[in-house]
């Protein structure tokens, strides 16, 4: 953040990466709405982006519309504007945004402040890292699909806008480290153990059994044996690589106060990609770990 008034302060983020399903303008849009996540992680509201794009010089040009359009679209939405990029030369398609945002400094939501005693929100389902490993293998059903590609589009904008309404102590996005290594910023950074019900965290259809196949990311692996060092998880292997797994465009993980966790699960179930919200655990005083799946 970096204040630039008496009530009005910048967020700045930027995000990229290479394609996780197939459909270019899917892409773009998934890009899109991960790269807007984190200024929607601190509660604050997207102003501008840049495109930022790496394409082969002898690429197909239709393809690049396609993501570009799926990008333009996920920031319009967003209520954003798109102001140029920047464009260089790969062998892998490449995309992202670099975006900048508004906040209130008093409004700002962090990952260091939940507090013994507050509920645990998970806005959206887990799974999309195991999905996009079952779309590379060509083994992932057309709904399974479908329904992933739904969920990562969907911006975190609503569910941004009804924690700033109702007053959450902290939050973090779930992307690249899984629910267990943000949960684990998040406890690390606010001197607290978070205590999360396995059962009750919700996962997109299939990939429980896409798991069981061993279609799990690489980056699952690198999570898991990073991050167990300091948390725990029970049930198994599978659970842990299913939990650590790395998400692209995941929910909200939102500590709220107790008394109002009911009232802020009901509208983020009424947002777009929400539907699967869920209280999935609790913030305790710090003990022996910083996250406990249980």
């Amino acid at each position: 953040m970096f204040v630039i008034g008496e009530r009005q302060a910048l967020i700045q983020t930027l995000d990229f990466f290479t394609p996780i399903v197939d459909d270019p303008y899917a892409f773009g849009a998934i890009a899109a709405a991960n790269a807007l996540s984190d200024v929607y992680a601190m509660g604050g509201e997207p102003l501008t982006c840049l495109n930022i794009v790496c394409f082969p010089c002898r690429g197909d040009l239709d393809l690049l519309r396609e993501i570009l359009r799926g990008g333009a679209e996920k920031v319009a939405e967003a209520g954003a504007v798109l102001v140029g990029g920047h464009t260089v030369q790969d062998e892998e398609p490449k995309y992202g945004l670099a975006v900048t945002g508004l906040i209130e400094p008093e409004k700002l939501v962090t990952n260091a402040a939940a507090r013994p005693g507050d509920r645990l929100i998970l806005t959206k389902p887990l799974g999309t890292g195991i999905i996009s490993t079952a779309i590379k293998g060509g083994v992932a059903e057309a709904g399974v699909v479908a329904e992933a590609i739904r969920v990562m589009s969907a911006l975190n904008r609503d569910a941004s806008r009804a924690m700033v309404k109702v007053g959450v102590n902290a939050a973090t996005d779930i992307t690249g480290f899984g629910l267990v290594g943000h949960a684990l910023e998040m406890a690390e950074a606010s001197r607290v153990t978070l205590v999360i019900e396995g059962g009750a965290v919700p996962l997109l259809p299939g990939v429980r059994e896409m798991a069981g196949q061993g279609l799990i990311p690489a980056g699952a692996h690198n999570n898991r044996e990073y991050t167990l060092r300091r948390a725990g998880v029970a049930g198994g292997k599978l659970d842990e690589l299913i939990f650590c797994g790395p998400e692209t465009s995941g929910g909200l993980l939102i500590a709220v106060p107790a008394g109002r966790a009911e009232e802020l699960l009901a509208a983020v179930r009424q947002a777009p990609g929400g539907e699967a919200a869920a209280l999935v655990g609790e913030v305790r005083e710090r003990g022996e770990q910083g996250v406990v799946v249980v």
